[in-house]
């Protein structure tokens, strides 16, 4: 194949814009943000889990001390009846009388065990109460780490897509003014290549793989003509020549 010079030494600029594109690409998916991101959005859900779990044995415990508390009321308004019934002088019967004040006397016992569950369930309720507001703390807390990250991450984006646009455009102009054959054969080299489908011969190596060139393979470039395309003997690259060479 052929090409003019000048055609050659704008397809490395082709090839230069191609790699600053994919480093822009790497560095989006690379940015920082995304694994914290990712890392805060896990004790975001752990966090969510642990509140819901603290909510429902708050609500339970409420159902707990409501109930308990009518318990007491209950005990309380049945011990009240039975002492107006005394004081009021209705009862006479000696035996009813003893069994009456006997019902009182269980009845301030159960009432007093029934209070003392009372202040038990309370004291879970307000270490229930505790640990929700602490939760509801955490995951806002978190979240809001999660909307500053989230900010921070796509203005990145936007700047890295802002200059890739650029470049592409620019791109678009230089590979417009290379050769259809030239640059299809660019394009499938540097696909199977990783990305790096010409290169530039300086110092006689190749800055594609890196190789210096054998003593025969630079002698054959030299006897070349300038519109030749040089591939390299290792890695089958183009070979661009400068004024760098070594030729």
């Amino acid at each position: 194949m052929n090409a003019e010079p000048a055609d050659q030494i704008r397809l490395l600029d082709v090839q230069n814009l191609d790699v600053r594109l994919q480093q822009l690409a790497h560095k989006r998916k690379s940015l920082p943000e995304h694994a914290e991101i990712e890392s805060l959005a896990k004790d975001h859900v752990q966090l969510r889990d642990l509140l819901v779990a603290a909510q429902t044995e708050e609500s339970d415990t409420a159902r707990e001390q409501t109930k308990a508390e009518q318990d007491v009321d209950q005990v309380r308004q049945r011990a009240t009846r039975d002492q107006q019934r005394l004081d009021s002088g209705a009862v006479t019967s000696p035996k009813d009388l003893e069994n009456l004040q006997r019902e009182i006397a269980s009845l301030a016992k159960r009432q007093g065990d029934l209070e003392d569950v009372v202040l038990e369930v309370m004291e879970r309720m307000e270490s229930a109460q505790e640990r929700v507001a602490e939760l509801t703390e955490r995951v806002t807390s978190v979240q809001s780490k999660i909307d500053d990250t989230t900010a921070r991450r796509d203005a990145a984006i936007e700047e890295l897509d802002g200059e890739a646009a650029t470049v592409s455009k620019e791109r678009e102009v230089i590979a417009g003014s290379v050769p259809a054959d030239l640059l299809k054969l660019y394009e499938k080299l540097r696909e199977q290549q990783g990305g790096v489908g010409a290169a530039k011969l300086y110092a006689r190596s190749c800055q594609g793989c890196r190789q210096e060139l054998a003593i025969t393979e630079v002698a054959e470039i030299r006897k070349a003509a300038p519109d030749t395309v040089i591939r390299c003997e290792n890695c089958r690259r183009i070979l661009v020549r400068t004024s760098e060479s070594g030729l």
